[in-house]
């Protein structure tokens, strides 16, 4: 790992070793970092906040073994990926890995998301259906279903933590201070309980913050955040609910932890009326917010058949 003078971590620090490989490819007019495994038909997997791309180490040897050419990309503003001052709006994002999935050489993936990744993949679903043959959404509703459940006093209490992600600057200097922990702290209130007693969740905390202090990420992180309740009521945040009304064609399987605190399953669970094509909800009992990370054989069992 090389640290800058400041003792921050720098973007190699995540090029973690393992049976995959790291590439850089340009899509959109960005450099995004991915880690790839195995040959076959492409899966991508984008991860959410406060992640990376090693949130799919489990998932990216399994499904290589399984036949498939998994690809996990830094998302725009993460990892070992480019981190522009603007571009953190979901139709920009979600044509950034449109164009990865072409610049990978393929007209279509199977599309897995978590989180913000999830929010992700509805968006490729909705504005570029010919590059989404498959979806596997994780712990997140559909954006018009997302929206309509903040009049729920229960699932505005679990998204409050956003509205403290809107002040300038602060929230990037907490997550990169070294003697505040905000990551480690969210993780803890976001994962079920089986997974915050074992190493594994305590080596990704680790991770994870020391991402989070990579210099931008954490304005990146937060720009996603920031444009997702800034543009509320703004006339490009209300075109893109309108072409989010697009029913989502492409077979549609959602996983869901059934103790998620983060994005509540009663939240996530009427997302099934913006599918046109197959739809699939399955819950995981005494999981949280991370399914791919609490459950990983089940979720890549999951995401595998639905692939295949």
């Amino acid at each position: 790992m090389t640290v800058p003078h400041d003792g921050r971590p720098d973007a190699t620090s995540v090029l973690l070793p393992g049976p995959w490989t790291h590439r850089d490819i340009s899509a959109n007019g960005v450099r995004l970092h991915a880690a790839e495994a195995g040959e076959g038909p492409l899966v991508l997997l984008l991860h959410g906040f406060p992640q990376f791309w090693w949130t799919w180490r489990f998932q990216l040897p399994a499904l290589a073994e399984a036949g498939f050419r998994a690809v996990a990309p830094d998302l725009r503003g993460y990892g070992a990926s480019d981190k522009p001052p603007r571009g953190y709006d979901l139709p920009t994002l979600s044509s950034d890995v449109a164009a990865l999935v072409r610049a990978l050489g393929e007209r279509d993936a199977v599309v897995v998301g978590h989180d913000w990744g999830g929010l992700l993949a509805w968006t490729m679903a909705a504005l570029h259906p010919r590059t989404v043959r498959r979806l596997v959404v994780l712990s997140m509703a559909h954006p018009r279903r997302l929206r309509a459940s903040m009049t729920d006093p229960r699932q505005r209490r679990a998204s409050a933590y956003v509205l403290g992600f809107q002040l300038p600057r602060l929230p990037e200097r907490r997550l990169t201070r070294a003697d505040d922990d905000p990551v480690a702290d969210l993780m803890q209130r976001w994962a079920g309980p089986e997974w915050r007693r074992t190493p594994d969740f305590a080596e990704a905390v680790g991770r994870y913050r020391a991402a989070s202090r990579i210099p931008q990420a954490a304005y990146g992180a937060m720009e996603y955040y920031r444009w997702a309740a800034r543009s509320q009521l703004r006339p490009d945040g209300l075109r893109y609910a309108r072409r989010m009304a697009a029913p989502v064609t492409a077979p549609t399987l959602q996983v869901h932890g059934a103790l998620d605190p983060c994005v509540l399953p009663d939240s996530a669970r009427g997302s099934g009326r913006y599918v046109a094509g197959a739809y699939e909800w399955r819950e995981l009992p005494g999981v949280g917010h991370f399914p791919q990370e609490e459950a990983p054989d089940e979720v890549t069992r999951a995401i595998a058949t639905w692939a295949a």
